[in-house]
């Protein structure tokens, strides 16, 4: 008789892993135990021949659940105890070693198959889930994940659910922490704006109808509120912009499944296996010609963000609905944190929604949707949030320190890293309100926690901007822990993150296209080629695009103002400009805010900023695709999609100079080109200038990186890296010097990236001690 105790590290909470190892147990005949223990990771002792533990421990591995995966087994030889059968114990506080706390996971097949069975205890059950499907991050207070720890602590099984729950033979539900059924689970009403039930025998079905015939309904699902509309009335998505105060922002449709979607988008085979999966993300996919869905859904784009119903809730609701796809959008008005419980809804959402379909089960941890997008033929994280965080990503190395990392103010995540991992919050969103600070608070706080994170020798890390928010709070953390304090340049960050994903070692040339960031030199850095040093800690910035005169916050806004400032340092007099102005369509109402504009530029008060992301707005509000800023990033979002429906022809010759021992991208040029080229189709302009500006960037790092000894793949990040042809360009001309593209693949490009490679940065430099 041999014994072994087994340490189980990766995503084996809350996926069924206990109830999987107890049936494989015994089926092998082998004594002793398994437990969740306090660091999310599941301990096993087993007694028996040591062929038939051999055996016990591959088939752990080969025959695990569907949605667990393991990246560690520790296993070792102990005495036999004699243990006479084999069971599930309770799960323990002690600490054996960290492991991934569970995401929230997409409704199993088999779970809906319940759902929509008239036969079934479970037919019409808006709330069904399993040990491989359900809520796991939204409800959970504290590990070990044990119903205990959960917002279902509340719902007491019933008989049914006791003996399913207690049953060694059934799959699913064995030892399955969140599940319930319509006699012992969450319930679920319609409510009006005042609060008062609307229905509460058939809310699915009477909210369907209200959508119907036109009315807004606050949903809340497993991470928050959606506000569920009619996504083919114009009408309609009229008056939800009006009330949500987002007037061009896209917004997200749902569908019931992959055939319906088909009828609004392209869709390959690999798009729908990412539809269909665990994480059920938001992709961004292209219209199709005949969509009946209102152009008013995501006006001048070319793509539109669609998603599969993830929850039997949505489920329900869209199947009694006529269309079987609705427009399921953030429950939140534009700029505040989607809210998460009726307390919010009805302060928040009263003005914008009807009615409000509820539950009465908590969530404890807001989650919105992930987004995922197509670049250049690879899958490209816009948000990370459901289904993929908080899950760990690994490093290469261990770090020295205990690392919390506090990102920037805008699509702020925060990181934490310990060992040889990063735990990156899921998406926290922009840090200008106090809700959104609150959130990450709770983020922060949640994390220390449960991976037992300790406050000696810690390192906290922020942004160089001394006026972000997010640097704010790192200082007044480092202050209450004792922590050093170490500040990281926003764009090495997003090299960084690259690095830290695809695990790269030794010196490292990278480009970082975005839109704003506080750069060494104390000017605006956004378009830099950044070569890395893993080995000795260092970093150089070898190259840029030419800076923009920035004379204040509204030039992100209105991007007319930056063209207005360019002019002017290329020697435009006032009369020159107006001519240009009236030949590009600007009316004489906007003339004196540009022509101020050029005055504070005469007088040299503005601020140099070489970025990518305002040279890429000029260009969109000089061609008349977007001239006001809404959203983020819109300029160019719709210049690309402008892109999408031109040719390539005729690039303009992009010059390079050298200035200060930076290499610089004359940006200049492709203002003179662009005025020569105003009588041109539109779309061709558009997609001739992001694949240039990808093909000019692609020359101005392999030049400015000759003869430093980089290797052979470019670490390339921030939130103009997801363009569809400045990427084709940048590979284009990348590949043919014998370089490898390399884009996040686990993290966001933009700057919900940049906590994790703050974490990065702490594996190789001494500041971090």
């Amino acid at each position: 008789m041999r014994a072994k105790k087994v340490v189980v590290v990766g995503l084996v909470q809350g996926v069924g892993f206990r109830p999987f190892i107890d049936r494989l147990a015994r089926r092998l005949k082998v004594a002793g135990y398994v437990r969740n223990v306090g660091g999310s990771e599941v301990e096993i002792w087993v007694e028996g021949e040591e062929g038939v533990l051999e055996e016990f421990v591959k088939r752990l591995v080969s025959e695990r659940p569907p949605p667990a995966f393991i990246e560690e087994l520790r296993v070792e030889d102990v005495e036999p105890e004699g243990y006479s059968g084999f069971t599930i114990k309770p799960s323990g506080y002690d600490f054996k070693a960290r492991s991934n706390i569970p995401p929230d996971l997409a409704m199993c097949h088999d779970c809906l198959l319940e759902v929509l069975n008239p036969e079934d205890r479970r037919y019409g059950y808006p709330f069904n889930s399993c040990a491989w499907c359900g809520p796991r991050f939204s409800m959970i207070y504290r590990v070990p994940y044990d119903r205990e720890n959960t917002s279902m602590r509340k719902y007491q099984l019933c008989d049914e659910c006791t003996l399913e729950y207690r049953d060694p033979e059934n799959l699913r539900r064995y030892h399955a922490q969140g599940i319930s059924c319509p006699r012992d689970g969450p319930r679920l009403l319609l409510l009006d704006r005042n609060g008062s039930v609307v229905d509460e025998k058939s809310p699915i079905e009477t909210a369907a109808k209200l959508v119907e015939e036109g009315g807004i309904v606050a949903v809340k699902g497993v991470g928050g509120f959606h506000l569920a509309a009619l996504a083919t009335s114009d009408d309609v998505v009229a008056q939800l912009r009006a009330r949500k105060r987002r007037p061009r922002k896209p917004f997200a449709i749902m569908g019931i499944d992959t055939v319906v979607l088909r009828r609004l988008v392209y869709i390959t085979e690999e798009d729908e296996e990412l539809l269909n999966s665990h994480q059920a993300p938001i992709l961004l996919l292209p219209k199709r010609e005949d969509t009946p869905v209102s152009p008013l859904v995501s006006p001048g784009l070319s793509h539109e963000g669609v998603f599969v119903a993830y929850t039997p809730l949505h489920y329900l609701l869209l199947r009694a609905t006529r269309d079987k796809f609705l427009i399921m959008t953030s429950g939140n008005v534009s700029g505040e944190p989607m809210c998460r419980s009726e307390e919010c809804a009805f302060r928040e959402l009263k003005n914008v929604a009807d009615y409000f379909l509820v539950h009465d089960r908590e969530v404890v941890h807001r989650v919105d949707d992930s987004v995922v997008r197509k670049t250049n033929g690879r899958y490209v994280l816009l948000r990370r949030s459901r289904g993929y965080a908080p899950l760990w990503i690994r490093l290469p190395q261990r770090l020295r320190r205990n690392v919390v990392a506090f990102g920037g103010d805008l699509n702020n995540t925060i990181a934490v890293g310990f060992e040889d991992k990063v735990v990156v919050s899921p998406y926290v969103g922009d840090l200008d309100e106090v809700e959104t600070v609150s959130e990450l608070r709770g983020y922060l706080e949640f994390l220390i926690a449960s991976y037992r994170v300790s406050r000696e020798d810690l390192v906290v890390v922020s942004d160089k901007h001394p006026g972000y928010v997010s640097t704010a709070l790192a200082r007044e953390y480092s202050r209450e822990t004792g922590a050093r304090l170490v500040t990281v340049q926003h764009h090495l960050s997003h090299v960084l993150s690259v690095v830290g994903d695809h695990r790269l070692n030794g010196r490292v040339a990278g480009l970082a296209i975005d839109g704003l960031g506080w750069g060494d030199d104390g000017t605006i850095w956004g378009g830099e080629v950044i070569v890395v040093d893993t080995e000795k800690g260092l970093y150089q910035r070898v190259a840029s695009i030419r800076p923009v005169p920035l004379t204040g916050d509204a030039d992100t806004l209105r991007p007319l103002r930056v063209f207005a400032g360019l002019m002017t340092l290329r020697g435009y007099s006032e009369e020159e400009l107006v001519r240009v102005l009236r030949r590009i369509g600007v009316g004489e109402r906007e003339y004196g805010e540009l022509l101020l504009v050029r005055r504070l530029v005469e007088k040299g008060l503005y601020r140099p900023a070489s970025s990518t992301g305002r040279l890429i707005d000029v260009v969109s509000a000089v061609l008349g695709v977007c001239r006001e800023r809404s959203y983020e990033g819109e300029p160019a979002i719709r210049l690309e999609a402008e892109a999408f429906r031109g040719e390539y022809a005729d690039p303009p010759e992009v010059k390079l100079y050298e200035e200060n021992g930076v290499l610089r991208l004359d940006t200049w040029s492709y203002v003179e080109w662009l005025l020569d080229k105003l009588d041109e189709p539109r779309p061709v302009i558009a997609r001739t200038f992001l694949e240039s500006l990808g093909e000019n960037l692609g020359r101005l790092l392999v030049e400015s990186t000759r003869g430093l000894g980089v290797g052979s793949e470019v670490a390339v990040s921030g939130g103009a890296a997801v363009n569809e042809f400045i990427v084709r360009g940048l590979e284009r001309v990348l590949r043919g010097e014998g370089l490898k593209l390399l884009l996040p693949s686990r993290v966001p490009p933009n700057d919900e990236g940049v906590s994790f490679g703050q974490v990065v940065y702490c594996l190789f430099s001494e500041d971090c001690g």
